[in-house]
């Protein structure tokens, strides 16, 4: 019998692989595991209604957009998301409140036998601990985030009464794929049967796949950005459907513009479901801005500090690292300074040329088995005319990017989810 909630965690780190720690060896092509981890619980999975969104950025910003929206039209809401910044319990939450440590101690000693026998993936665990938490606390609906691919997704043993998919770039072509067909050919995996699907982002290299699969499995098709677009202004959103205002003056809590691509989605899925579930516009407008508050949504151009503006965001790779840089290239800032780690399995040079030359690097390192060197970082940054330093400690390395400041100097941090997570502001 574990002891403690600290115990059962360290028992799930230590037993199980973990992706986000160890990468791809934790990865498994198929979904055996989790069936017969959920079969021991009385199949939950077959309980209770589920949205279901993958795509390689902006999933898990959607999902806590939908998450904050049911909230506001009074469903209790689950939502699954990975990986977590602080703490194990921000991956499973019930109407914006993460899950109780004796929920997943519990949990782990019920389920030991079983993970003794089977020896499933960490996110596995996560994955069959979530949806019985759901049916535990009768959730009128749970929204969840894929959290590698699609196809093979531990998450994918749902049949969801509506599938999301938000766009296609690369990331994780190990494991899904070496052109976008082919990583469009594993977020697809998760559109069902006659269960509709919504793309958020019509993307020309990979529409037909989508369009292809949907067809076979006679679902429903609609590509968001068709119908909805946003205008981002300084503090507020517009919402237009078919280029007609459709909502006002949204304060907007999320300011990073690669938002434009991810609302358009979350407006059309809410749209698909208006047979299934009573959502009004006044419903729509608390939900999204009230989406960090309502939800603990984190790290997504999460300013920290101001004079000097301390920015974070959690993009990682080639697309979503694209999109901050060119936010960062419409701040108005003296000087710029970047403080920066990455995992090792990203496409380093590819990322590395995306980068401004006129920043000042501070090259920092993760505390995860995945990090990149940081030293190693500093020397391949130097290639692509990166200059700076290594501050191997991330908070260290935001302290000392702060101390060298003006008040009007600019400052972001970012390159990996694992560096985020470690910022003590978040």
């Amino acid at each position: 019998m574990i002891a403690s909630y600290k115990d059962a965690l360290e028992f799930l780190y230590e037993n199980l692989p973990m992706f986000q720690r160890v990468g791809a060896v934790a990865f498994k092509k198929d979904l055996t595991n989790t069936l017969r981890l959920c079969k021991a619980l009385g199949d939950p999975h077959l309980k209770f209604r589920s949205i279901h969104v993958a795509g390689t950025n902006g999933k898990g910003s959607t999902c806590h957009m939908l998450a904050s929206v049911f909230q506001a039209a009074g469903y209790r809401t689950g939502l699954y998301t990975s990986p977590h910044l602080k703490e194990f319990t921000e991956r499973i939450r019930v109407d914006g409140e993460e899950v109780s440590k004796e929920f997943v101690l519990d949990f782990v000693n019920r389920i030991r036998p079983q993970i003794e026998e089977i020896k499933p993936s960490f996110f596995e665990i996560t994955v069959a601990m979530a949806f019985d938490y759901f049916v535990a606390r009768k959730v009128d609906v749970a929204v969840v985030e894929v959290g590698l691919g699609g196809r093979l997704d531990s998450t994918n043993i749902i049949t969801p009464v509506l599938s999301v998919i938000t766009n296609i770039s690369w990331d994780h072509k190990e494991l899904l794929g070496d052109t976008l067909p082919k990583i469009a050919f594993e977020k697809a995996g998760i559109i069902k049967k006659n269960v509709p699907v919504v793309i958020s982002e019509r993307q020309e290299k990979v529409q037909h796949v989508f369009e292809d699969k949907a067809r076979n499995e006679g679902s429903h098709i609609v590509f968001a950005s068709d119908i909805y677009s946003v205008k981002m202004h300084d503090h507020s959103m517009q919402v237009l459907k078919n280029n007609v205002p459709f909502l006002d003056h949204v304060h907007f809590p999320l300011q990073g513009a690669y938002q434009r691509q991810n609302v358009p989605g979350v407006m059309q899925a809410i749209e698909a479901l208006e047979d299934e579930f009573n959502i009004l516009p006044e419903h729509v407008r608390r939900g999204l801005e009230q989406v960090v508050s309502s939800t603990g949504l984190k790290g997504r151009w999460q300013q920290i500090y101001s004079n000097p503006t301390v920015v974070c965001d959690t993009a990682h790779n080639n697309s979503g690292i694209e999109e901050v840089m060119q936010q960062i290239a419409g701040q108005k800032y003296r000087k710029l300074s970047i403080v920066w780690g990455m995992n090792r399995d990203k496409d380093i040079d590819g990322i590395l040329a995306l980068l401004p030359t006129h920043a000042r690097y501070y090259f920092c390192q993760a505390k995860i088995p995945r990090a990149m060197d940081a030293a190693m970082l500093h020397e391949k940054a130097s290639k692509f005319g990166l200059h700076g330093e290594v501050v191997v400690d991330v908070n260290e390395a935001k302290k000392r990017a702060m101390a060298d400041a003006c008040p009007d100097d600019f400052i972001f941090i970012g390159g990996s989810t694992f560096v985020v997570a470690e910022i003590d502001e978040i």
